[in-house]
């Protein structure tokens, strides 16, 4: 799609099986002209259509593409868009029947996430997904190429333009891979020098546009996108966040979550993904404004679930209370917050929270501390969560108690000072 302003029009195409329920339809749907809005589409119309299954031929039936065909030479449109992940030979099929340009759901997650895409890494990851994509598309234009040329001396050019363009797609591809491995390794020795310093990690999780960069970029003071888009934030981004008790944990703000999200984007998002998988605590953040909440909430649920992170400890925090949606009821199996990012007093108090969380974590300690142990209690007050710290006068030492993680190396250190 075009990246300047320009807004191209687009006819939305979806079929509704039997066995999908009206409700999860209707938002799928309206989801999909969220995504084209994103992508600087403005919508004419939707076409929809219920069917036993999808048309394996042509996605919708053949009557419905008649009926199509009548509207995009009414409405001229720039663009229709599918609201599932198009077959190699359904994609053929309806461009050869129909006089518009094709993408799917797919595709047009693609080319957001293309827009997105601000670091290498995730520039890289977002290119290996739209390759991985076109691939196996690319059947289709060799059958065209020959008929093009209907004779002897044409066809053989075609094809071997679509084997040059096999080749080199797939030569590009091993090449991200290998530029992307690079990236992961040093990802790696990073999060490694990160668990040696036993930094407490937090991951923010939450279905796309819940408000986790607006929350990240006030817990950490940090300059996260944020933006009132899907995808806003493609590229991972960690920052320090202190506590209420001056505890500094490492706060991620990760990629947005989406139900059906192309199979080759969680793969290329794996290791951006894996940050969650390296965290001690997720904050799930849930839009209680968005009457799909609960539906979100399932979907991020089910990926977790996937990325084999649920055992996590999670806070739920059911963000944006002050426009909350009049049907919301809170369903969360484990701790809540309700917040809305920009009230300093709900962040404070989330804050209060996530310390609790981290304190049930840690073990306590009562220790005595001389007064030329200046590192040590400079450590304390920054590495675990003091909540006394008192001199002691007649024998010239801290009294400090309070709590640390049990794998910290402060533990080992303070047990020589234990009473």
């Amino acid at each position: 799609m075009e990246q300047d302003n320009v807004f191209e029009k687009v006819i939305l195409v979806g079929c509704q099986t039997t066995e999908e329920d009206d409700l999860r339809f209707q938002y799928s749907m309206e989801e999909l002209e969220s995504l084209t809005e994103t992508a600087k589409g403005n919508v004419l119309m939707q076409v929809v259509q219920k069917r036993p299954k999808i048309h394996p031929a042509t996605y919708i039936g053949k009557g419905k593409v008649e009926e199509l065909q009548a509207m995009v030479d009414e409405l001229e449109p720039d663009l229709i868009i599918f609201n599932d992940e198009l077959s190699p030979s359904q994609n053929r099929n309806l461009s050869s029947g129909l006089n518009a340009r094709i993408i799917d759901r797919t595709q047009l997650i693609l080319d957001i996430f293309a827009q997105r895409a601000r670091s290498k890494e995730g520039k890289l990851q977002v290119e290996l997904a739209q390759l991985q994509y076109l691939l196996p598309r690319l059947g289709g234009q060799g059958v065209e190429m020959s008929r093009l040329g209907a004779g002897i001396g044409t066809r053989g050019p075609g094809e071997t333009k679509l084997e040059s363009d096999r080749r080199h797609i797939r030569r590009r591809i091993d090449d991200i891979k290998s530029q992307l491995s690079v990236i992961v390794q040093h990802r790696d020795r990073y999060r490694e020098r990160r668990k040696k310093n036993k930094a407490f990690q937090i991951a923010l999780v939450g279905y796309t546009n819940a408000g986790k960069s607006t929350l990240f970029n006030r817990l950490t003071e940090a300059d996260s996108f944020e933006e009132n888009q899907l995808f806003a934030t493609l590229d991972p981004m960690t920052r320090k966040a202190i506590l209420p008790s001056g505890f500094t944990a490492l706060l991620t703000d990760t990629v947005g979550f989406i139900q059906d999200l192309p199979t080759t984007l969680i793969a290329a998002f794996r290791s951006t993904l894996e940050e969650v998988s390296e965290a001690d605590l997720l904050l799930h953040v849930v839009d209680m404004s968005n009457e799909d909440y609960f539906s979100h909430q399932q979907t991020v649920n089910k990926l977790l679930e996937d990325l084999d992170v649920h055992q996590i400890p999670q806070i739920t925090v059911y963000n944006k209370q002050d426009i909350a949606h009049r049907d919301f009821v809170p369903n969360a199996q484990n701790e809540t917050a309700f917040i809305s990012a920009f009230s300093e007093e709900d962040r404070r108090n989330l804050l209060l929270k996530i310390e609790q969380s981290i304190i049930e974590m840690m073990e306590p300690f009562h220790v005595l501390v001389p007064s030329d142990e200046g590192k040590l209690l400079a450590q304390l007050k920054n590495e675990t969560i003091l909540r006394e710290l008192a001199f002691d006068e007649e024998k010239q030492v801290y009294v400090c108690r309070g709590f640390s993680l049990t794998d910290h190396q402060i533990t080992g250190q303070l047990k020589r000072f234990s009473l």
